[in-house]
């Protein structure tokens, strides 16, 4: 049957009721339904002035926020999500029988669970690194999530090696939940090898379009897809530059700061400042390696996704410790804004300070509701950073308790734990090694296990935890820390330490077999 023979025209009316007529569009030769443009100027260099300590007040810049957080479903990624399923649906691509599957960080998903209300399925693939805000937010929406219980820290190097049994245990796990769900197990168990092979890989993005290739579902490909740029090139930029030309200015004169997810803001909003004003003007902000800043890439991430095009940007590495600190005083300030757009202006900031920018546009993508648990932390309990670099923590390697390993499928050989202790400078009787297990309950219950609490207690009151790359174990302090229980998460991990460079990880680091 043809797609134009799935076309469902009684869905496309609903969604351009309920969905598209209430998100900036074209509508002749204006945008419509333009989110609010801001004036953060005075808020910014108030902020630098009573948390960073900088006098501003006789620089001439100007920063705006373009809140997108205002959106239908609190986020910039109602704009591509809508804009893919509103071409599917003409096309007959999309229609009220058929499921809509795609890989999500947690805000497309969202935005696509706009359509479970229109009386569509949509399953999300996610995995536990979500915030806990964001699983409820997509829960909310009436989403079918297939948890993928992959691990928050995938293991360079290892794909199709020491990853083997892990992906057969996703595999298993994603089968249950596909047959709860009512699809047929045996297509599964038909396409398996395909599917594990993903799996070892930790290819979500792939497996997604797999799973619709083999159960013909609808996959909006959202990390190579096009429209993705489009809509930014064609919607967001032109509001944006309306609402400047309606304030007598241009977005000619403007630095734009995005950070990068998929690639679609930052593709789009370079094309058309490339094609209207032939300028290079946008300012992509990442997290540095082994920061988790929600819904965003770091760099290394983002290189080798379709959309990701250094050569149309400039590319900024910034420090979330620092952020952070302009996320707390905005938020108290009233601005509706999350942990992305704290990297974005403290970049803008930054820049504006230095003189290098004298006007920006910084798109605040989502607010803070989502993250408001770990928001919370901010500025609360101890003072000691929950990020630290291999250089610092050896400087004060005696001031811990003692060194944790923590993951949810890999653990140290022996030689891994004389490549932690060594860069460090400790004796290796200081590392300790929970089960995996243990990892994997408190990541997921957010409570700590008794057995982790003993190795926790100790005199000084300070734990270092060291993983695969730095996320697993931020994600365990920021537990911790939720617990009153300071510990600090080793930047990089284990594979970023110079005693490991060079070495293929499966030389020190085996699937956890307890």
């Amino acid at each position: 049957m043809s797609e134009n023979q799935n076309y469902d025209p009684a869905l496309l009316e609903k969604f351009e009721q309920e969905i598209w007529n209430k998100i900036p569009h074209v509508e002749g030769d204006k945008i419509v339904n333009a989110t609010p443009l801001v004036d953060l100027t005075a808020d910014l260099k108030e902020c630098a002035k009573s948390v960073f300590k900088l006098n501003l007040d006789d620089k001439d810049f100007k920063i705006y926020g373009k809140f997108d957080s205002e959106l239908l479903s609190g986020s910039i990624k109602v704009r591509a999500a809508s804009h893919i399923i509103h071409e599917a649906i003409k096309e007959g691509k999309c229609n009220g029988k058929r499921v809509v599957i795609e890989a999500t960080s947690g805000n497309f998903g969202i935005a696509l669970g706009l359509l479970s209300k229109l009386g569509v399925t949509v399953v999300a693939l996610v995995s536990r690194k979500l915030q806990e805000g964001v699983f409820k937010e997509l829960r909310n929406e009436n989403i079918k999530i297939m948890d993928l219980d992959m691990d928050i820290c995938p293991a360079p190097g290892m794909e199709n090696k020491a990853d083997e049994m892990a992906a057969k245990a996703t595999a298993g796990n994603i089968r249950s939940q596909l047959t709860e769900m009512g699809f047929d197990p045996q297509i599964f168990d038909n396409n398996l090898t395909e599917i594990e092979a993903l799996l070892a890989k930790q290819d979500i993005i792939n497996l997604a379009r797999y799973l619709a290739d083999i159960y013909d579902l609808f996959c909006p490909k959202q990390y190579d897809n096009e429209l993705n740029i489009d809509i930014h090139n064609t919607v967001t930029a032109p509001e944006i530059d309306q609402q400047l030309h309606e304030l007598g200015d241009s977005l000619e004169d403007y630095a734009l700061y995005c950070s990068f997810g998929t690639g679609g803001t930052s593709g789009g909003l370079s094309k058309y400042m490339t094609e209207k004003y032939n300028k290079k003007a946008v300012h992509v902000v990442f997290p540095p390696l082994g920061q988790d800043v929600a819904g965003i890439r770091t760099k290394s991430k983002a290189e080798g996704l379709t959309l990701y095009n250094p050569e149309s940007y400039t590319e900024h590495e910034i420090d979330f410790e620092n952020a952070k600190l302009i996320l707390k005083y905005m938020v108290d300030k009233g601005h509706d804004i999350g942990e992305s757009s704290a990297l974005e202006l403290f970049a803008a900031l930054e820049m504006a300070y230095k003189g290098e920018i004298k006007k920006a546009v910084v798109m605040i993508a989502d607010g803070i509701d989502k993250y408001r648990k770990n928001f919370e932390m901010i500025g609360k309990g101890s003072d000691v950073p929950m990020r630290v670099s291999l250089e610092d923590a050896a400087a004060v390697a005696g001031d811990y308790d003692n060194i944790i390993w923590v993951h949810t499928q890999y653990t140290p050989k022996e030689e891994g734990i004389e490549i932690i202790a060594k860069s460090l400078g400790v004796d290796k009787s200081k590392i300790t090694i929970p089960k995996a297990s243990t990892i994997n309950n408190l990541l997921s219950t957010q409570q700590v296990p008794e057995e982790l609490s003993k190795e926790l207690d100790g005199s000084k009151g300070k734990s270092l935890l060291v993983c695969m790359a730095g996320n697993t174990s931020l994600m365990t302090a920021q537990v911790l820390a939720s617990k009153g229980i300071v510990t600090q998460s080793l930047n990089g991990g284990i594979t970023n330490l110079p005693e490991g460079r060079g070495k293929n990880p499966g030389e020190y680091i085996q699937v956890a077999r307890e």
